[in-house]
């Protein structure tokens, strides 16, 4: 649900899965789709195809605007079945209260629709031996059902329903925002990395919406109502604003015949809100908050701005991460954890986002040893890649990793679907997933110099630092949080 530290800039999203789907069970009763009655839907129309290693990926259109991303595998077992909806944190309204919207709905999405009973959903998934769970993040919402061959036309069913038959009651979005209230309290408020992060992003964009938490404010959770849960869902939950991605065991036509059976009839919306947020490097500068936590020792995120998951340089990037804190050979755990020993463990990330976001560096220091240890130095060896070329064997071995966990996230449906998916979404094609394998090997040191120079040089850095004590509200910095 929220953005955690992670090696892998794609395996972020294994991070977003919300825990609410756990505690959701219920009865059984009809689904119905959105197409019934009426003339037969049009034929869905071709928009891509591209080959992903010896299997093909196609894109489909239908009438009423859902794209359909497929890719067939006769080899695999099961069908991961994702829906994504072109709508995040991003796209709610923070001036008006309502940041957390957007993650309500990962949990308003299971409770039952018009046509049926509550928590049906996830009793009909259990009943076939499927399952399902849901993530949200700045740029989408994007709903999971990893299912058995057999049931596509169930799972086709279950999902249309819910994507125009939502029924929000107001006691279902009361009970769902408490429930959201202590996802809250859980990850953020009691967990020093929650918030880390959030400060992180809060003092370090001053006009992107990335600024605000995607799991929203407290205050705008305790404040969420049932009149504004069916406006949001009126907005944005519509045919034309989503995109399917299935693969796995299928077979092309077939699937797309119950797709557009199921799908066809769903009006599309005539009114989706234009997003109208304007790109923002950041940080523009070092901004910085110290707060105080009961840990053993310093702990400290610093975030330098990061181009966007489609852009040019990206795959230079990340095979800088890999160089600076991509594992135990990386250059900042040889040199933090292992020889100097001031920290017990160091990693980064690379935000999985749309627009320019944040590469988050994290070291959990020990005892005796400051933060702001570990973060000159983290300057000092950004610096010296900046200056240097990197040996042509270390940069090989970095590229390698990377592309071998390129390929291991695509080694099953789910990994398939959710890294598709996210392409989809966040580069605008799921054909700029299909050329990253490639482009790491093509990275030359010079790439890695200019990354390092044009993103880490600047001295422009988010710097969060959590110290041992009673526990302190922050100041200063935070209050850019603040939309």
């Amino acid at each position: 649900m929220t953005n955690a530290g992670q090696t892998a800039a794609i395996s972020v999203l294994a991070l977003l899965g919300c825990a609410a789907a756990s505690a959701r069970r219920g009865s059984t009763t009809s689904a119905g789709g959105g197409s019934a009655g009426g003339a037969p839907p049009a034929a869905p129309v071709e928009v891509a195809r591209a080959p992903l290693g010896a299997l093909t990926v196609s894109k489909w259109r239908l009438a009423n605007g859902l794209e359909v991303v497929l890719l067939p595998d006769p080899r695999a077992t099961s069908v991961s079945y994702m829906t994504w909806f072109r709508v995040g944190s991003r796209n709610e309204d923070a001036k008006a209260g309502e940041t957390g919207l957007a993650h309500l709905f990962e949990h308003l999405m299971f409770t039952q629709t018009k046509s049926s009973e509550a928590n049906a959903f996830d009793s009909k998934m259990d009943a076939v031996g499927g399952s399902n769970n849901a993530m949200t993040y700045y740029d989408f919402t994007a709903y999971v059902d990893d299912i058995p061959p057999t049931e596509m036309r169930l799972a086709t069913t279950l999902e249309a329903d819910r994507m125009v038959n939502l029924d929000l009651r107001k006691k279902q979005v009361e009970t769902e925002r408490d429930v959201v209230a202590e996802e809250r309290l859980a990850s953020v408020e009691d967990s020093v990395d929650g918030i880390l992060d959030e400060l992180m992003y809060g003092q370090a964009f001053k006009t992107h919406p990335y600024r605000w938490p995607v799991i929203g404010s407290m205050k705008d959770i305790k404040a969420m109502t049932q009149e504004r849960a069916v406006a949001f869902y009126r907005k944005y939950y519509a045919p034309n604003n989503a995109v399917l991605v299935i693969a796995g065991r299928l077979d092309e036509a077939a699937t797309l015949a119950v797709v557009a059976e199921a799908y066809g009839a769903i009006p599309p919306s005539k009114s989706l809100p234009l997003d109208g947020a304007k790109p923002e490097r950041a940080p523009g500068s070092e901004v910085r908050t110290v707060i105080s936590r009961p840990v053993p020792a310093d702990r400290l995120v610093i975030g330098f701005p990061a181009p966007a998951l489609g852009a040019p340089d990206r795959a230079a990037y990340e095979v800088l991460n890999e160089l600076l804190a991509g594992g135990p050979s990386s250059r900042l755990n040889r040199a933090l954890v292992v020889e100097r020993q001031w920290a017990s463990s160091v990693h980064g990330d690379i935000a999985p986002t749309r627009d320019p976001g944040l590469y988050a560096i994290w070291v959990q220091m020990t005892k005796g040893h400051s933060a702001e240890e570990a973060e000159r130095l983290v300057v000092e060896t950004a610096a010296d890649l900046a200056a240097h070329p990197v040996a042509a064997a270390e940069l090989g071995k970095a590229a390698a990793r990377m592309e071998a966990q390129f390929w291991q996230q695509l080694g099953s449906s789910h990994g398939r679907a959710e890294t598709l998916g996210a392409f989809e979404i966040a580069a605008g094609d799921f054909r700029a997933l299909l050329a990253r394998g490639g482009e790491y090997a093509r990275v030359s040191a010079s790439d890695v110099q200019k990354a390092a120079a044009d993103y880490l040089g600047t001295g422009a850095r988010s710097v969060v630092i959590a110290r041992p004590g009673a526990e302190t509200k922050p100041a200063g910095p935070v209050a850019r949080q603040k939309p």
